[in-house]
């Protein structure tokens, strides 16, 4: 008790600092998400404008090919659904602390209430969101949906992340954030919090598609065991105000390998600060950070980290970035080893596509339009699996709308 009370001094603290980078935030200018949206049983009962937000994050009303759903809107978890209840479960955090008293022993672990004014807004509201297990050798053969939304105008939305990967266990989740149509100003603030046990995987894909006037903070650090797996994907091509993410993955157990992936394009306006970070704390670990940006008139910052604390450890870190119609790139590699037999590197491009490229494409009867295009497609492909068709449709909508900005 005397620890918890220690615990919210310092996040009340925390709460009146400003951010040490990037664009600050006035807590105050946002009013607290609402908790008391009405649940949604049957998604497809939905308008057609939700539907569609879902689907442009690749969440399928329908749930086909889904073995769990869970949506967020606000602070309210209003739909929760689970097909494959052997080898998955899935509630809010409310619900599974209630269920499993557990639970409260993977809370604020790997995220310190304190670490900033963001963290410490969601400790001391008390974040709701989604917990997401996988039984001890159990593999799901479809992945888990969720989506988070904000719904309300010029709110904050906190959500607490639980995700736990035991021992021999494999398991997809695809999450999608976004705002309900006509929200164009609002704060979202999402800790996640992530354990992959030993000889476990997780795959995890992450799709943002908010509004011009969205703030996003999200915090989230992965502890991976021995010869676990930790894949992300993080996808956000459309408008936004600001982003700033920065995912810590920490390799703690022998043979542990993280991969993480970043696509992003930067519209006018927007300020994208983006990264990953690894931690090698034991031997025979493996990462690879792949980043990939483009700015069409916003400005887009592709920060990469690599601490080796363990021998034979290896990594890669590779920042390419794109600039297409103005904006600014900045790719920022660090690479640090605190012992001697470990590899770590990197390579990071930032600049514009060669005209010979354009040309060479166009020679063989590609308008301009569509070579930027698939010029630019083929720069953002690192290789995603199991998005929707609709979402793919999306993409490449986008695409096909950089290109015709870039001439």
């Amino acid at each position: 008790m005397q620890a918890d009370e220690e615990m919210k001094k310092r996040a009340e603290a925390a709460l009146g600092k400003n951010a040490a980078y990037g664009e600050d935030f006035n807590l105050d200018e946002y009013g607290i998400a609402p908790d008391n949206a009405e649940k949604a049983d049957n998604l497809e009962e939905l308008s057609e404008e939700d539907q569609r937000t879902l689907l442009n994050v690749g969440f399928t009303p329908s749930e086909d090919n889904r073995s769990g759903s869970l949506i967020m809107l606000d602070n309210t978890v209003t739909h929760t659904s689970l097909r494959d209840k052997d080898v998955v479960e899935l509630m809010s955090l409310k619900d599974a602390m209630k269920k499993h008293e557990w639970v409260k022993d993977y809370m604020w672990k790997l995220v310190k209430p304190d670490a900033d004014k963001y963290t410490a807004m969601s400790y001391l509201q008390k974040a709701n969101g989604y917990f997401i297990r996988a039984p001890e050798g159990k593999k799901s053969k479809m992945p888990v949906q969720t989506c988070l939304l904000i719904g309300s105008k010029q709110v904050s939305q906190t959500v607490h992340n639980i995700v736990v990967v035991e021992k021999g266990a494999e398991l997809d989740i695809i999450t999608g954030c976004s705002a309900k149509h006509g929200i164009d100003k609002g704060l979202h603030l999402g800790i996640s919090e992530m354990y992959v046990k030993k000889g476990a995987t997780l795959n995890f894909t992450m799709v943002h598609n908010w509004a011009e006037q969205i703030g996003v903070r999200p915090r989230t650090v992965v502890h991976v065991e021995e010869g676990g797996t930790y894949i992300s994907n993080y996808i956000t091509l459309k408008p936004v105000k600001s982003i700033q993410s920065y995912p810590t993955v920490i390799l703690e157990g022998k043979g542990a390998f993280a991969r993480l992936n970043t696509i992003a394009v930067a519209h006018p306006g927007s300020e994208l600060d983006l990264g990953s970070r690894v931690i090698f704390n034991a031997e025979d670990t493996k990462a690879e950070l792949i980043s990939r940006t483009i700015t069409i008139g916003g400005n887009a910052i592709a920060r990469g980290e690599m601490i080796g604390n363990a021998n034979n450890a290896k990594g890669h870190l590779e920042c390419h970035g794109l600039v297409l119609g103005g904006g600014m790139q900045r790719a920022i590699p660090i690479l640090e080893a605190n012992v001697e037999d470990i590899e770590l590197s990197h390579e990071a491009a930032v600049g514009r596509i060669a005209r010979d490229q354009i040309e060479y494409l166009m020679a063989r009867g590609l308008s301009e339009e569509e070579s930027v295009g698939m010029i630019v497609r083929g720069f953002l492909d690192v290789g995603i699996q199991g998005i929707p068709d609709e979402l793919k449709a999306d993409i490449d909508a986008t695409i096909a709308m950089i290109g015709e900005k870039a001439i």
